[in-house]
């Protein structure tokens, strides 16, 4: 490791490698750093692009230290090393470098390896590959004998489609099978589980040649075949296993059958069976096998049994965990994976088999990462209950916990019948009681469990006498003495009566006492299993020992349901659109989906109100050509439709240059027509919100890309504007088509609200929005855009409208109640409405060749009565034209009335709520937003109610899970066998942090932190890149601009005065301070893996005081921190020093970098906390994460000489460490301030810490001078500084970075304000608060 992050491979090996000096140590060498470097995360194939001849040689060089036959020469370690380093290449198959050396191993010629009659039945299977067979065999014949054997060499590592049949033909399952490791309980444990994946997939439900998924029919199909080639076999060749023969095949087919009919067979016979079979060579006559009864007696039968169905298993599987998964180290390993060695867990990499495959190997591993945290949680409840031995060899439970209790009596209630055809019960419910002698807000959680929450009940038998202590550090189950785990769901609480109560509107009734019973559904099938284990192995019923009920936090309990909608999926036939089926799976053209490849691409399209002006149009489209359908300016205002030229058919031969040029000229000539939008009435709110914002070229085209059909991948680096490119691609589809449905999905509640704010800031009708889930409360907005909150409005609207009817029906002095209900207004529209506009278009439209008359537009027009509330005149009197739109637009708004009414009035034939916000769903809503999380809990229902939508939009795409992306495709049923998905929108950023993985396993070894976003751009699907960011000033976005492809900035961020003025008290908009040890210690870790820093937290917090002293708020400051020790140690220390002190207050957040994502602050302190290691602030993303969440001013707190010397950091830590690394402070300056930041900035790395420095005092006397205001500040800052002294007691603050531990030698705020007009440097040595510091033990 300490090599590798010496840059070892960087500046040695790479650098002098030529084929000359290969040797084995030098090969050696160069594996173990790409290793190391794929343990750690970090890029590894970078080195190798930048000096990519020696390569080819260097990767043959591998692979035949693979293949080296001889012994000794590769000891078992180095075999593992280089076996690690090709799965390395083969999991990086998108690096250009590494496929086209890959590549030429995956070839037919892998198949000389077969024995003749098994090639030649292959062939025959396949008779399109016989050609290409004859071809290889002529040019191999060619070849000398040494490039031969190497050639075949080459070909022996594996892809599935040629390699599956060869490692068929070798019967190495077969041979693993009966080797004897499997049967060693301990040793051989995980090596079982590998081959079991290995046999899973060796099998896998798919045409090896085609790559088409296979059906359950044509698997049967296959297997019968498999037997009946055996009994023809048997039949004509062995007399004695006629009655085999004869057999149907479902008597045949089992295990017990097969080693019934062949078991009595000889070697000999066995072999000569195999043969027929074309499984092993022919035995030559008179000679004798060589192969074991065994080995022949497993190759037949491992080969005809029937196998169970994958989707029967999926289907019969638990979805609870029970303790031997959960505590099965090879299946769930502990958080602190290092990353060495191999696990018995599935791989998300860039391609899967089908979707079945898909969807198997995220069930899995959702289902593993969820085990986990269940494991976390009940190792933390039952631990804190402290079960003990009793003297009378009882358990009696010596603690408490919050979300466990002791259960009193457990009961089993129903058992119901199985379904035809399933040997599981359909339901199976228990009654669960406990005694709730808690306090009152403990109580009611427990109370407030709700239908379908999850808990689990624990058997505990301890074996530790009364008193015992517990180590967390030991095995937990030793100590604790755990048995058994089962999961259930709560139905609900019973009441006196012993009946369920309901979830609803009705208050809960109050019980009595403090026992309550909980009615529970256990897992059928894990109850099947029990079951039939106590019956046929006498083991104990596992129902009659539960003695603990655990509940977990709602938030993190929705596993169950996510479970079920995957394996609901396998169930169902997944229609995905034909257009991304072969992108997900991560094969064919990955550009495929693309807009410009898509054959129903759209030629015109409105833009509505994307487009400023003209001027702003012609400057999203460089390197076109803008063609106005109209010459005068003032004719060209937006809004605009644009028509684009559109290819039709694919990649046609263009005959001569001349044709060429005018395609080229075509292609980017763009016809812009300015249209109107037709008046909506007279009222001032009938006018259209427009958008504001002016939209870069690169968003321009996201936008259009959004628009057309085809899957859009937007790349949105920090600042850059992607939710008000998501909300105008939101508004624009909205408007060109009308009859489609927009599904919203982000990954957090807080995005999902940030969207939906600025969706209601345009021009969107707000009937047509609806917000799903439990986050529409935090919407910062009186309306509410939840189910019920939308039936409410459609009601209160209803009855407003009404009330116009009958306000217009009185105008228009018709007698009787046309406003009563909707059906009524609707027949008052049609008969009196409708006639008198008819008959007043017929009066003012154009007769004949007379002009109109203005004055008859007034004249006659029916409604002046109903609009006499509106605007006076309506008519200007103008012109005729003018005057007859407005006439147009009353009407429009009159009809607007009727049109609402008469959607509303499915909600007078309704009653019922729940119906009524059904019917919104499925037919009002046209734009509906949702977290993945709940599309994923709710897909069923969805489903079930028949739900319909053409176009996903994602947010934070980069941030959900791969499953979570994928189920929103889903949530539809396909028509006519055809998903009718349009477009796929998706927005994220792959730089910055990818979705939570609690598990590091799981993280690394899987690869379940990629997210479909990633995949999508390792694959090559095109993206559009955001290239300005208004976020942050200039100077900061230099900090992680390199990361991405040409990001610049937005001129506001030069202009506006807040970006241009510096920051009060402070020299510098970033700096990195330097802290070293604080009494003697660096980072400490008081728990495993909970880092916390002293000495970087006392400064931190030493530094947010003096900055709310000169006037800062405190809600405009953030601290961040990149690990939870250090997160909870700076809580503690400004809880002790300012928490209560209302002159500085608490600071907008303390928390993680990475639970900061996707939020922003004017100001961030950051500590990086690590002395020894970098830890994971190498990840690139949480360095992107951390540097770009501050607006105007960054200052990073850290070990210096530890940051600065990692490879990965080194483009950010550049610019800091250009800087001085001591703290500059101005504590005479208060905020806000008027001194401007230097605008001829040199480049960090180029300017000295003098200079720099210098050049910044020089101009502060400058402004001194000529602000006298500023120049006698030092008396504020003193008494400000002594109201603080006089609200806490003053002591002398102990040195926070420990230079010098005397409390005398530490000038405090008011010292350094008082006697110092100008920059001041603050040093490690110093301290810029005069609050109390404890001793570090109390912090701690």
């Amino acid at each position: 490791m300490l090599l590798e992050f010496s840059q070892y491979l960087e500046n040695y090996l790479w650098m002098n490698y030529s084929p000359e000096v290969s040797s084995k140590a030098y090969l050696m060498s160069i594996c173990c750093m790409v290793n190391e470097k794929f343990r750690e995360n970090v890029p590894a194939w970078e080195t190798f692009k930048k000096k990519p001849d020696h390569f080819p040689f260097f990767f043959k060089c591998i692979l035949k230290a693979a293949l080296a036959e001889t012994d000794g020469e590769f000891s078992l370690h180095e075999q593992t090393v280089l076996l690690l380093f090709l799965d390395h290449c083969f999991n990086s198959l998108e690096v250009d470098l590494i496929r086209s050396q890959v590549q030429q191993l995956i070839s037919l010629p892998m198949w000389m390896g077969l024995q003749p009659a098994r090639l030649e039945l292959e062939l025959k299977k396949t008779p399109k590959l016989r050609k290409f067979w004859n071809l290889i065999k002529k040019n191999d014949e060619k070849m000398d004998p040494e490039a031969r054997e190497q050639y075949v060499a080459k070909a022996l590592l594996p892809t599935r489609r040629w390699f599956n049949t060869i490692l068929d033909d070798s019967h190495l399952l077969v041979h693993c099978y009966l080797s004897n490791l499997v049967h060693r309980e301990e040793d051989g444990h995980l090596f079982s589980q590998l081959l079991d994946m290995l046999k899973f997939y060796t099998g896998f439900e798919i045409n090896d040649q085609t790559g088409n998924a296979l059906t359950e029919n044509e698997m049967t199909t296959i297997h019968y075949d498999r037997i009946t080639s055996l009994q023809r076999a048997a039949f004509a060749h062995f007399p004695e296993l006629y009655d085999f023969a004869l057999s149907n095949v479902a008597e045949v087919d089992t295990r017990e059958s097969l080693v019934k009919f062949f078991g009595p067979l000889s070697s000999n016979t066995l072999h000569q069976v195999a043969s027929y079979l074309c499984l092993l060579p022919i035995l030559p006559k008179n000679e004798d096998t060589t192969f074991d009864k065994e080995f022949l007696l497993e190759l037949l039968v491992s080969r005809h049994e029937r196998r169970i169905s994958q989707i029967q298993q999926l289907n019969q599987m638990p979805l609870y965990p029970t303790e031997k998964i959960i505590w099965d180290e090879n299946i769930v390993p502990t958080e602190y994976y290092s990353g060495e060695g191999c696990l018995a867990l599935p791989k998300l990499n860039l391609q899967f088999l089908t979707l079945h495959d898909y969807l198997l190997r995220n069930f899995n591993l959702f289902r593993l990462e969820s085990t986990y945290e269940i494991r976390q949680d009940i190792e933390d409840s039952v631990s804190r209950m402290k079960p003990w031995l009793s003297e009378y060899g009882g358990v009696v439970f010596g603690g408490w916990a919050r979300m466990a209790q002791p259960i009193v009596a457990f009961t089993v209630v129903e058992v119901a019948k199985p379904n035809i055809g399933e040997n599981w019960p359909t339901r199976v419910r228990a009654d669960v009681t406990i005694n709730l002698n808690v306090r009152d807000h403990i109580k009611d959680e427990w109370e407030g469990l709700r239908k379908h929450d999850v808990c689990f009940l624990v058997t505990v038998r301890p074996t530790k006498p009364y008193g015992t202590k517990f180590d967390r550090r030991r095995p937990f189950i030793e100590q604790i003495g755990l048995v058994y785990v089962r999961g259930c769901e709560i139905q609900g609480m019973l009441d006196d009566k012993g009946r369920v109560i309901e979830d609803g509107p009705e208050p809960r009734p109050n019980l009595r006492g403090e026992s309550r019973t909980f009615r529970v559904f256990l897992d059928p099938n894990q109850y099947q299993q029990d079951m039939t284990n106590t019956i046929q192995n006498g083991a104990e019923d596992v129902y009659e020992t539960f003695n603990i009920i655990m509940r977990r936090k709602p938030k993190e309990n929705n596993f169950k349901a996510v479970l079920e909608t995957i394996r609901n999926l396998m169930n169902t036939d997944c229609v995905v659109p034909d257009w991304l089926h072969d992108i997900i799976l991560g094969y064919g053209d990955p550009s495929s989906a693309h807009y410009s490849k898509m054959p129903n691409q759209i030629a015109t399209l409105d833009f509505n109100d994307t487009f400023l002006s003209i001027e702003h149009l012609k400057t999203s489209f460089p390197g076109h050509n803008v063609k106005v359908t109209v010459d005068d300016p003032a004719l060209q205002i937006p809004p605009f439709r644009i028509t684009f030229p559109v290819r039709s058919g694919k990649g046609k031969k263009r005959k001569d240059v001349d044709g060429e040029d005018e395609d080229t000229e075509e292609a980017k000539t763009l016809i812009v027509e300015p249209h109107v939008i037709p008046n909506r009435g007279p009222y001032p709110y009938n006018q259209p919100k427009r958008n504001t914002i002016q939209f870069t070229h690169t968003q321009i085209e996201a936008i259009r890309a959004g628009m057309q059909p085809g899957l859009t991948m937007v790349v949105g680096p920090p600042g850059t504007g992607k939710t008000d490119v998501a909300v105008q691609i939101i508004s624009n589809i909205y408007h060109n088509f009308p009859e489609q449905r927009t599904l919203i999905v982000t990954h957090s509640n807080q995005a999902l609200n940030q969207l939906f704010e600025k969706i209601m800031a345009l021009d969107i009708d707000e009937r047509h929005l609806l917000r799903l889930g439990h986050g529409e409360e935090e919407l910062e907005t009186e309306k509410d855009f939840s189910r019920y909150g939308r039936v409410n409005y459609v009601l209160a609207r209803r009855i407003e409208l009404l009330e116009e009817v009958k306000r217009l029906q009185k105008s228009l002095g018709v007698p009787g109640d046309a406003s009563y209900t909707c059906e009524t207004a609707g027949y008052f529209f049609l008969y009196q409405v409708m006639s008198r506009w008819e008959e007043y278009i017929s009066k003012v439209k154009n007769k004949g060749n007379m002009l109109p008359d203005v004055t008859e537009v007034s004249t006659f027009f029916p409604f002046h009565e109903y609009f006499a509330n509106a605007p006076q005149p309506i008519f200007k009197g103008r012109t005729y034209e003018e005057d007859m739109e407005i006439a147009e637009g009353c009407f429009r708004h009159i009809k607007k009335i009727f049109t609402q009414l008469e959607e509303f009035r499915a909600s007078e034939l309704l009653r019922s709520g729940l119906d009524r916000s059904k019917y919104l769903l499925v037919k009002e809503a046209k734009i509906i937003a949702m977290t993945c999380t709940h599309a994923a809990l709710k897909r069923h229902d969805l489903v079930k109610l028949g739900f319909k939508y053409d176009n996903i939009l994602m947010e934070e795409a980069a941030q959900i899970l791969e499953i979570e992306t994928f189920i929103p495709l889903l949530l539809q049923n396909p028509q006519d066998g055809f998903s009718r998905l349009k477009r796929w929108i998706m927005i994220g950023d792959h730089h910055q942090l990818p979705p939570v993985i609690k598990n590091m396993a799981f993280q690394k070894y899987s690869n379940m932190e990629q997210s479909l976003f990633t995949r999508f751009v390792r694959v090559g699907v095109p993206t559009v890149d955001l290239d300005a960011q208004g976020r942050a000033r200039a100077s900061l976005c230099n900090l992680y601009n390199w990361r991405y492809k040409n990001l610049g900035n937005l001129p506001h961020v030069q202009l506006l005065p807040e970006f241009s003025t510096a920051n009060a008290g402070l020299l510098y908009d970033f700096q990195l301070i330097n802290v070293e040890d604080f009494q003697g210690v660096g980072e400490s870790e008081p728990n495993p893996y909970f880092y916390q820093n002293l000495g970087e937290a006392e400064y931190v917090v030493a530094l947010f005081m003096y900055m709310c002293l000169l006037g800062y708020p405190a809600d405009k400051i953030s601290i961040l921190t990149t690990y939870n020790g250090q997160k909870h140690l700076i809580r503690d220390i400004i809880n002790r020093r300012c928490g209560s002190n209302p002159l500085i207050g608490r600071p907008n957040k303390v928390t993680t970098v990475d639970r900061f994502q996707g939020q922003q602050n004017d100001y961030i302190l950051l500590s990086l906390v690590r002395t020894r290691a970098v830890g994971h602030l190498r990840d690139v993303r949480r360095l992107v994460v951390a540097m770009s969440r501050a607006r105007l001013g960054l200052y990073i707190f850290a070990r210096v000489s530890l940051f600065q010397n990692c490879f990965e950091l080194t483009p950010a830590f550049s610019q800091l460490t250009a800087r001085p690394l001591h703290l500059h402070i101005i504590p005479t300056e208060p905020f806000p301030t008027s001194r401007k930041v230097r605008l001829s900035i040199l480049p960090p790395a180029m300017v000295e810490e003098g200079e720099e420095v210098q050049s910044q005092e020089t101009e502060l006397e400058t402004e001194e001078e000529a602000n006298p205001a500023q120049a006698d500040l030092s008396s504020l800052t003193d008494a400000t500084s002594s109201q603080e002294s006089s609200a806490s007691q003053t002591e002398s603050t102990p040195n926070q970075t420990g230079a010098s531990s005397s409390p005398e030698a530490i000038p405090t705020t008011s010292d350094i304000t008082a006697t110092v007009a100008g920059p001041v440097t603050v040093p490690a040595e110093a301290n810029a608060s005069q609050a109390v510091t404890p001793a570090p033990e109390e912090t701690k």
